[in-house]
């Protein structure tokens, strides 16, 4: 399967069983599910576990990114430390869809405590689908690049 139909998945230890369905959603799409833990229930950091993922999704290995934390805010800016990296956190599929069409968003956080397994399915449905409208958004984006400079 070629890199454009990858997404890397991971989380902290409150993320794991949602990632796990994910995963699985992912798959039945036609994406390839990279998924890189954790695999255990013990406390995890995650910094660690949204750089990890920014990074596959930074060096072209996976298209997107989509990584999970309590509330998806901490993961979400460890991730976007990343060069590269646009990230943000959803908890429904309208912003899911926008932050792809109007922020060329390359990952997806979602807090576990926040979102059930239903609608999380659903705002990773509206991530996928949505694709990048350029034009004036272009601009933006190429401006939000720049402060990484």
């Amino acid at each position: 399967m070629t890199a454009n139909r990858r997404v890397v998945l991971s989380s902290d230890h409150a993320g794991i069983a949602l990632r796990r369905a994910i995963a699985t959603h992912i798959n039945a799409l036609g994406w390839e599910a990279v998924d890189i833990g954790p695999t255990t229930p013990e406390s995890t950091p995650y910094p660690q576990h949204g750089a990890a993922a920014a990074q596959r999704v930074a060096s072209e290995d996976c298209r997107f990114g989509v990584i999970i934390c309590g509330t998806g805010q901490g993961i979400m800016m460890a991730a976007n430390k990343v060069p590269g990296i646009r990230c943000g956190v959803c908890s429904e599929p309208f912003s899911a869809r926008m932050i792809r069409q109007h922020n060329d968003a390359n990952m997806l956080a979602l807090g576990a405590r926040v979102v059930g397994e239903g609608l999380a399915l659903a705002i990773v449905d509206g991530f996928l689908s949505a694709e990048f409208e350029g034009g004036r958004h272009a601009t933006r984006v190429e401006m939000i690049a720049a402060l990484e400079q």
